[in-house]
């Protein structure tokens, strides 16, 4: 309750009184800017006096060129200042939004789509093929060693080969 509140009439006076003082602000800096422009032009630009003889005329052009060239300079000097200060201006905001704080990155759905549906909702109606990905796989073939099936044979024909005493010379034949 201590605070008062202002009245609309109050508020709109002093919005109106705002208004007027940004509006001569805005004029006195418009005409200083039209000052310096002409001081500027003074400056840099001296009135232009044409002269009779071809020779002289030849003079002035070549002059003429000269400072072009020299202007061009000093404006791509300052291009490459303003390109450059551009990159700062960025790269410290980038800072600036890293120091506020840390973005929480949203947990994404699983969705349960395959390859085709993926690409006919990526590609609306441009998706005609369907696109079959076992289909573009090398067949390779496996090789059945036949050496394998002989050693496994019959579990007794084994068991009768190394019984008795030739079958014992035989495993200790083939471990030498």
């Amino acid at each position: 309750m201590s605070e008062k509140k202002m009245t609309s009439s109050r508020r709109n006076h002093l919005k109106s009184l705002l208004l007027q003082i940004a509006h001569g602000l805005l004029e006195e800096e418009a005409t200083e800017i039209d000052q310096e422009r002409e001081r500027y032009m003074e400056e840099n630009c001296p009135a232009l006096s044409l002269p009779g003889s071809m020779q002289e005329l030849q003079e002035l052009c070549k002059k003429m060129h000269h400072l072009i060239d020299v202007v061009d300079e000093q404006r791509y000097d300052m291009e490459s200042k303003v390109v450059k200060s551009n990159k700062e201006i960025e790269d410290l905001k980038i800072k600036v939004q890293d120091l506020k704080g840390k973005f929480k990155k949203p947990v994404l759905k699983k969705v349960r789509m395959s390859a085709d549906a993926m690409l006919q909702a990526l590609l609306g109606s441009k998706h005609k093929v369907s696109l079959d990905l076992r289909a573009n796989l090398k067949q390779v073939k496996k090789e059945v060693k036949e050496e394998e099936k002989e050693a496994v044979g019959d579990w007794r024909k084994n068991i009768e080969d190394k019984a008795g005493m030739d079958g014992r010379k035989k495993m200790f034949e083939s471990e030498a």
